[in-house]
Protein backbone atom coordinates (compact mmCIF):
# COMPACT_ATOMS: atom_id res chain seq x y z
CA UNK A 1 0.00 0.00 0.00
CA UNK A 2 1.39 3.41 -1.01
CA UNK A 3 1.48 6.43 1.24
CA UNK A 4 -0.33 9.66 0.37
CA UNK A 5 3.07 11.22 -0.35
CA UNK A 6 3.98 8.51 -2.85
CA UNK A 7 0.62 8.84 -4.59
CA UNK A 8 0.99 12.62 -4.79
CA UNK A 9 4.48 12.30 -6.25
CA UNK A 10 3.23 9.85 -8.88
CA UNK A 11 0.45 12.25 -9.89
CA UNK A 12 2.93 15.13 -10.02
CA UNK A 13 5.29 13.16 -12.26
CA UNK A 14 2.42 12.32 -14.60
CA UNK A 15 1.43 15.97 -15.05
CA UNK A 16 4.94 17.46 -15.03
CA UNK A 17 7.69 14.86 -15.26
CA UNK A 18 10.97 15.77 -13.62
CA UNK A 19 13.76 16.71 -15.98
CA UNK A 20 17.13 15.14 -15.46
CA UNK A 21 19.84 17.75 -15.17
CA UNK A 22 23.22 17.32 -16.77
CA UNK A 23 26.36 17.61 -14.68
CA UNK A 24 27.08 20.95 -16.39
CA UNK A 25 23.63 22.26 -15.44
CA UNK A 26 24.08 21.12 -11.85
CA UNK A 27 27.46 22.85 -11.73
CA UNK A 28 26.07 26.09 -13.16
CA UNK A 29 23.13 26.04 -10.75
CA UNK A 30 25.51 25.57 -7.82
CA UNK A 31 27.72 28.43 -9.05
CA UNK A 32 24.70 30.69 -9.53
CA UNK A 33 23.41 29.79 -6.08
CA UNK A 34 26.79 30.58 -4.50
CA UNK A 35 27.04 33.89 -6.39
CA UNK A 36 23.60 35.04 -5.25
CA UNK A 37 24.14 33.87 -1.66
CA UNK A 38 27.29 36.03 -1.64
CA UNK A 39 25.30 39.02 -2.95
CA UNK A 40 22.69 38.51 -0.24
CA UNK A 41 25.40 38.26 2.43
CA UNK A 42 27.01 41.50 1.18
CA UNK A 43 23.66 43.31 1.37
CA UNK A 44 23.03 41.90 4.83
CA UNK A 45 26.39 43.11 6.12
CA UNK A 46 25.86 46.58 4.64
CA UNK A 47 22.35 46.88 6.05
CA UNK A 48 23.30 45.53 9.47
CA UNK A 49 25.83 48.35 9.84
CA UNK A 50 23.22 50.95 8.91
CA UNK A 51 20.60 49.36 11.16
CA UNK A 52 23.02 49.28 14.09
CA UNK A 53 23.90 52.94 13.53
CA UNK A 54 20.20 53.87 13.51
CA UNK A 55 19.65 51.82 16.68
CA UNK A 56 22.55 53.53 18.44
CA UNK A 57 21.18 56.93 17.38
CA UNK A 58 17.78 55.98 18.78
CA UNK A 59 16.14 56.42 15.36
CA UNK A 60 13.81 53.44 15.46
CA UNK A 61 11.78 54.62 12.44
CA UNK A 62 14.92 54.65 10.29
CA UNK A 63 15.88 51.26 11.71
CA UNK A 64 12.49 49.82 10.74
CA UNK A 65 12.70 51.37 7.27
CA UNK A 66 16.17 49.88 6.76
CA UNK A 67 14.98 46.45 7.86
CA UNK A 68 12.10 46.62 5.39
CA UNK A 69 14.41 47.80 2.61
CA UNK A 70 16.77 44.91 3.29
CA UNK A 71 13.86 42.47 3.19
CA UNK A 72 12.81 43.87 -0.21
CA UNK A 73 16.37 43.64 -1.53
CA UNK A 74 16.68 40.07 -0.29
CA UNK A 75 13.40 39.02 -1.91
CA UNK A 76 14.48 40.68 -5.17
CA UNK A 77 17.78 38.80 -5.20
CA UNK A 78 16.09 35.50 -4.30
CA UNK A 79 13.62 36.02 -7.16
CA UNK A 80 16.49 36.71 -9.56
CA UNK A 81 18.26 33.58 -8.30
CA UNK A 82 15.23 31.39 -8.93
CA UNK A 83 14.79 32.88 -12.42
CA UNK A 84 18.44 32.15 -13.25
CA UNK A 85 18.16 28.60 -11.95
CA UNK A 86 14.96 28.01 -13.93
CA UNK A 87 16.63 29.36 -17.06
CA UNK A 88 19.48 26.88 -16.60
CA UNK A 89 17.06 24.01 -15.94
CA UNK A 90 15.12 24.74 -19.14
CA UNK A 91 18.16 24.73 -21.40
CA UNK A 92 18.21 21.78 -23.77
Amino acid sequence: MKTAYELAMERLNQTAPLKKLTEEQKKRIAETDARYRAKIAEKEIAFQGKIEAARNAGDFEAMEALQQEFARERRKLEKELEAEKEKIRNEA
